[in-house]
C-alpha cells in the first residue's frame, strides 16, 4: 500500500508510524482510557484489511479516531486529535525548509521541469525559486482563505503563480512601447530620451523589456510596427549626412545606394541587438525576458515599407538561429514571434506574400513564428487586430474617453484555472450533479480570482515605476494608486480551464469531436463564457475565459486525480489531461480538420487561446506548411506548428536522429549518442526539450505530450 502525504509525495505504508502516533497520545491518559497493544493491533489490522492500493494520510487518521471512539476510548481519541492538531501546527510553522534545501541541492525535479526556460543550477535562478517558495508558503498558510488553499491542493482549481503572490505585482501585459519611445522614459532614475536612430531605438527597447520583465511575473509583448519610424529617421539621417558630404561629387543614385548600404547595416545590427540582448540578459527572476515580438503590417501605416524590412530581418535572423556555447546554431527560446496574416500577405498573390513565405521557412526550421489571422481576429474582437500578451492571453476590446480602442499599455491581473475532468469523475455521468458542482466550483474560482484583485488594489505606482509612472502601462504620479486601472475592463482577469476532452469522455462516453460529445462540450464552454461575462457585469472587472496554455498544469491535475480516484481508462491512465479545448493527441484527425474544429472553441475563449497542428519533418514540407498557413487565414484566429526535425547539439545536424542496433539514439552525421546533447522529437507528440529516459535497460523515451 502507498500513502499519499499532504504535500503530494507518495511513500510506502509503515504500520510502525500508526503505532507510534497512538502510543504518543496513550502517554497522556490513564487507566481504562489507555489503548492496549491488542487495541492498537486491531486498528492497524482494520486499516490493512481494507486492502487499498493508495490511502491519503488524512483518511488513515480519520479511521484511527473513529475506531478509538468505537471502543469507547473517548479521552484517548481526544488526545489523539490534539496530537494530530499539534503536528499540523508544527508543519504549518515552516513548510519551506526541505523545498528550499532541495532547490539549493538541485534535487527538486518538479521545479526543474516546471519551467523549461529556467536553469535551476544557476544561483540567480535558485534565488528566484527560493523567494518563490517563501511566497508560496505564505500564500498557502496566511494570504489565501483556507478553502481556496485546500481547493488548490486537492486539484479542484489551480491558483497560478502563488510563488509571486506575496508581492503586489501582476501577470502579463502589452507594453506601450510607442509612448515610451516617442515620449521618453526613465529607468533606474535616469532619463532616456526619444531615440534619434533605429539602432538606439532597438537598444532602448531591449532595456525596457528587461526592466518590465523584472517587475512582473508573466510575459510581455512588443509590437514592432513602432520601430518603423526610427528606421525612417536613420534613413533621413544617413541621407542628410551623405548629401552634405558628397552633393557636388556623387550622383543622387550613388548617394542613394550608399544610404541604402548603411541603412541595411543599421537594420541588421538593430535586429541583432534585440535578439542577442534578449537572449543574454538575465532578469531578476532568473531567466531571459519572457517576451513576444508582434510582426504586424497595417495597410494604412505610413511606415509600412520600413516595417516590412524590419519583419524580414527578424525572420532571417531567427531562421539562422543563435550560436550556443559549442558554436552550433540553435533555436533561441526568446523572443517568441507572432506573425499576422492579412489580405496582402496570406499567400494569395499579395504584395507581401514574400514575407509569409519567409515566415513559413522559418517555422519549418525554428518552430516560430506563430500565426494570427487578421480576418478571423477582426470577427472576434470588434474589428481589431492586436498582439496576445506574452502568456498568449488576449485582452478584451476597451475604448478610452475619446472612443478610441486601446490595447497597448494594458495588462492581466492574474489567472485561476478549473479542473473540469475532476467534476466529471465525481458526477459519474449524472448531469444534474455535474452542473451543480460546476457552478459551486466556479464560484470558488471567482473568490480565488478576487484574491488576485484585492492583492493589487491600493498598490502605489512606486512599486514599479517602469510600469506605472514611466509609460509601460501608465504615467501615474508618484504615490498614486493603480486602482483605476483595475476596473472597467482596462485590465483582465482570466478563468482558465483544463480537460474538455476528458470531461466530455467521462460524461458522454464520447470525445468532443463526436456530435453528441461536441454538443455537451459546447454547452459547458458557453456556460463558462456566460459565467465570466456575468462576473464582469457584477464587479466591473474584466473577467475573461482563457484557453490556458498551461502544460505543467495538465500533469498536476491528472496526477492528483489519479491519486484520489485511481486509474481511469483514457482519463487518468495517460498521466496528463488534454489542454483546454484541444483535440486529444491520439485521435486520428488531420491538421485542417483539427483547426476547423478548434476554431469554434477559440471564439468562445475570448480571453486567450491557441491551437497546434503537427507537421512531421517540416523542413521537407514547406509547401505543405504554406497550405496550412493559407487555411489558418480563412479558418482560425491563432495557430502554431508543433514539431520539427531532430537536432544534434554536437555537430548541428538537423534531420532525423535514428535508433542504432544497440537500441540507442545516434546522430547519423557525427555518431553522437549522448542524449543530453540532442533534441529528439517524438513524432506522436512533438515534445521539444529534455529527453526523459526510463529506468529499464533499453533507452526508451517517455512520451510527454506537453502542448497537445
Amino acid at each position: 500500500m502507498k500513502i499519499i502525504k499532504r504535500d503530494g509525495r507518495i511513500v510506502d505504508y509503515d504500520r510502525q508510524k500508526i503505532m507510534v502516533a497512538i502510543e504518543k497520545a496513550n502517554e497522556d491518559v490513564r487507566g481504562r482510557q489507555k489503548a492496549s497493544k491488542e487495541d492498537i493491533k486491531n486498528i492497524i489490522n482494520y486499516i490493512e484489511d481494507l486492502d487499498k492500493k493508495r490511502m491519503l494520510v488524512e483518511d488513515i487518521q480519520d479511521i484511527i479516531e473513529e475506531k478509538l471512539m468505537e471502543i469507547e476510548k473517548y479521552e484517548l481519541a481526544k488526545k489523539y486529535i490534539v496530537y494530530r492538531y499539534t503536528r499540523a501546527l508544527i508543519r504549518k510553522q515552516n513548510t519551506t525548509d526541505e523545498t528550499i534545501l532541495g532547490i539549493i541541492r538541485n534535487e527538486n525535479k518538479e521545479l526543474a521541469e516546471e519551467n523549461s526556460n529556467k536553469n535551476t543550477m544557476l544561483a540567480s535562478t535558485q534565488r528566484d525559486y527560493i523567494a518563490g517558495e517563501v511566497s508560496r508558503d505564505l500564500t498557502k498558510r496566511l494570504l489565501l482563505p483556507e478553502k481556496i488553499s485546500k481547493a488548490n491542493e486537492e486539484g479542484i482549481l489551480h491558483f497560478h503563480d502563488s510563488d509571486y503572490f506575496v508581492q503586489p505585482i501582476f501577470n502579463c501585459c502589452l507594453i506601450n512601447i510607442a509612448d515610451m519611445l516617442d515620449n521618453g522614459t526613465v529607468m533606474n532614475g535616469k532619463m532616456i530620451e526619444s531615440p534619434k536612430s533605429f539602432q538606439v531605438a532597438c537598444t532602448v527597447t531591449t532595456q525596457i523589456i528587461a526592466a518590465v520583465a523584472s517587475n512582473q511575473y508573466g510575459g510581455q509583448s512588443v509590437d514592432l510596427k513602432h520601430l518603423g519610424k526610427y528606421l525612417r529617421k536613420s534613413y533621413i539621417k544617413f541621407k542628410e549626412e551623405l548629401e552634405e558630404k558628397y552633393k557636388d561629387k556623387l550622383s543622387n543614385d550613388i548617394i542613394e545606394d550608399l544610404v541604402q548600404t548603411r541603412l541595411k547595416a543599421e537594420l541588421k545590427a538593430g535586429v541583432q541587438t534585440i535578439q542577442y540582448q534578449i537572449n543574454t540578459l538575465m532578469t531578476t527572476n532568473g531567466q531571459s525576458p519572457f517576451v513576444t515580438l508582434f510582426l504586424h503590417l497595417e495597410p494604412d501605416d505610413p511606415y509600412i515599407k520600413e516595417n516590412a524590412l524590419i519583419i524580414e530581418e527578424v525572420l532571417r535572423q531567427r531562421y539562422e538561429g543563435i550560436k550556443n556555447e559549442a558554436g552550433v546554431y540553435v533555436t533561441p527560446a526568446f523572443p517568441k514571434l507572432v506573425y499576422v496574416l492579412d489580405e496582402f500577405n496570406c499567400l494569395k498573390g499579395g504584395e507581401y506574400d514574400y514575407l509569409t513565405k519567409l515566415a513559413v521557412r522559418c517555422s519549418s526550421r525554428r518552430m516560430y513564428p506563430d500565426y494570427i489571422s487578421a480576418k478571423k481576429m477582426r470577427e472576434n474582437y470588434e474589428g481589431n487586430v492586436f498582439s496576445p500578451m506574452g502568456c498568449r492571453s488576449f485582452l478584451s476590446p476597451w475604448k478610452d474617453e475619446n472612443g478610441n480602442y486601446k490595447f497597448e499599455g494594458r495588462f492581466n491581473q492574474g489567472v485561476v484555472s478549473i479542473n473540469l475532468p475532476q467534476i466529471a469523475i465525481i458526477a459519474d455521468g449524472d448531469e444534474d450533479i455535474f452542473w451543480k458542482l460546476l457552478d459551486e466550483r466556479l464560484e470558488l474560482c471567482k473568490e480565488a480570482l478576487m484574491c488576485r484583485h484585492y492583492a493589487l488594489l491600493g498598490t502605489a505606482s512606486d512599486i514599479s515605476p517602469i510600469h506605472w509612472q514611466y509609460g509601460a502601462i501608465a504615467r501615474l504620479k508618484k504615490g498614486e494608486k493603480i486602482d483605476k486601472l483595475l476596473y472597467g475592463g482596462y485590465s483582465t482577469m482570466s478563468l482558465g480551464y483544463i480537460g474538455i476532452y476528458e470531461m466530455t469522455k467521462l460524461m458522454t462516453g464520447l470525445s468532443h469531436t463526436d456530435p453528441i460529445g461536441h454538443d455537451f462540450a459546447l454547452r459547458v464552454m458557453n456556460h463558462l463564457r456566460e459565467t465570466t461575462d456575468r462576473w464582469k457585469k457584477e464587479t466591473n472587472i474584466g473577467f475573461a475565459l482563457y484557453g490556458t496554455p498551461a502544460e505543467s498544469l495538465c500533469y498536476k491535475f491528472a496526477r492528483i486525480d489519479k491519486e484520489r480516484f485511481g486509474t481511469i481508462k483514457d482519463i487518468t491512465d495517460k498521466g496528463y489531461y488534454t489542454n483546454s479545448y484541444h483535440v486529444d493527441v491520439r485521435e486520428k484527425i488531420d491538421a485542417f480538420d483539427k483547426l476547423s474544429f478548434e476554431s469554434e472553441f477559440q471564439k468562445i475563449s475570448s480571453g486567450g487561446s491557441i491551437s497546434y497542428v503537427e507537421i512531421p519533418n517540416m523542413q521537407n514540407n514547406v509547401t505543405a506548411l504554406e497550405e496550412v498557413v493559407k487555411f489558418i487565414y480563412d479558418n482560425i484566429q491563432y495557430a502554431e506548428f508543433n514539431t520539427k526535425s531532430d537536432f544534434c547539439h554536437v555537430c548541428g545536424f538537423d534531420g532525423e536522429i535514428t535508433i542504432n542496433d544497440d537500441n540507442e539514439w545516434e546522430c547519423p552525421n557525427c555518431g553522437n549518442k549522448d542524449h543530453s546533447k540532442m533534441t529528439v522529437v517524438r513524432r506522436t507528440c512533438g515534445y521539444l526539450g529534455e529527453n526523459f529516459w526510463n529506468a529499464g535497460k533499453t533507452k526508451e523515451i517517455k512520451q510527454r505530450v506537453l502542448h497537445l
